[in-house]
């Protein structure tokens, strides 16, 4: 039981550092993911060429690497779950085995692992705790819960609708808006759109098209890399965005008087050019932009 008890605080630990360094940077580089001290000296947390990373000095895996565009059939199962396939192994021996059997000792032994979603060529968002709840050796796949609260519900394949809305809730703040994040704020080269803030604590990665609205999916060009304040004021129809990319500002906002953010950060903003990302596939969406302009308009 020490062992045990020694392993979950090196996790935890593993996962204060993965934190940190994730809320000043908008991805984990592999590079950096190669040598990371958490409080042991420089470690490796994910492997040279498989998705499982089981380091020998461990009872069982440590990560686990998702990427959506592998051959292997990961993805969202149903509302609550996330399945991740078997590492395949040679033909003629155990499909259970291999770096398979260690996931399967995270089970056993109810050990949090980290998911490191890949999002681009070497960079990853840490998604965490993650826990090993069941293994299902007939398709050949284990699936996993992405939040602690997940592990005890009763049926998760048979949710009441007061749990499926609950779990919707909780995978679309612990996997989808931060790979959503990561994707926007790579996009827009880590700056604001409005105002051109680099400070990466202070960047959100702002819907055109509300995630709860139909059609309001986690894409980059659904996106707008916006500082708080600028998120906030286009969240209260304060701020607007035209399909031509210029920034307004609400005609009453434009006439009040107050202090220097409110002249700096909001009135002086009116009539200025958007900041775009480089790459014309990941400009925001025009259509979006002028349905989303129009309700500031009716607002205003």
């Amino acid at each position: 039981m020490a062992d045990l008890s020694s392993e979950l605080n090196r996790r935890t630990s593993l996962m204060h550092a993965l934190a940190t360094e994730f809320a000043s940077n908008p991805v984990l580089s592999r590079q950096w993911l190669t040598q990371v001290d958490f409080g042991w000296g420089p470690e490796r947390i994910i492997d040279s060429s498989k998705g499982i990373w089981n380091p020998k000095s461990y009872a069982a895996t440590l990560t686990i690497v998702s990427d959506p565009d592998s051959e292997y059939d990961d993805g969202d199962h149903g509302d609550s779950l996330y399945r991740y396939s078997y590492e395949r192994r040679p033909v003629g021996q155990d499909p259970k085995g291999g770096s398979n059997s260690k996931l399967r000792e995270a089970m056993r032994l109810g050990l949090p692992i980290v998911m490191l979603r890949k999002v681009a060529t070497g960079q990853y968002v840490p998604i965490m705790p993650v826990y090993v709840v069941k293994d299902e050796p007939e398709h050949q796949r284990f699936l996993l819960a992405i939040d602690e609260s997940l592990r005890f519900l009763p049926d998760p394949a048979h949710l009441s609708e007061d749990q499926r809305r609950y779990a919707e809730r909780i995978v679309r703040q612990r996997l989808h808006q931060p790979e959503f994040r990561a994707k926007v704020l790579t996009a827009y080269a880590e700056r604001c759109a409005v105002c051109v803030l680099k400070k990466i604590p202070l960047l959100d990665a702002a819907h055109i098209t509300a995630d709860a609205h139909e059609g309001g999916k986690p894409v980059v060009t659904n996106g707008l890399a916006l500082c708080k304040i600028h998120h906030a004021a286009y969240d209260e129809n304060i701020l607007g965005i035209s399909p031509d990319y210029e920034v307004h500002i609400n005609a009453d906002v434009l006439h009040e008087k107050d202090g220097p953010m409110l002249d700096h950060g909001l009135q002086r903003m009116h009539k200025r050019a958007l900041w775009l990302p480089s790459r014309s596939r990941d400009k925001p969406d025009r259509d979006r932009l002028s349905a989303r302009f129009d309700a500031f308009k009716s607002a205003s």
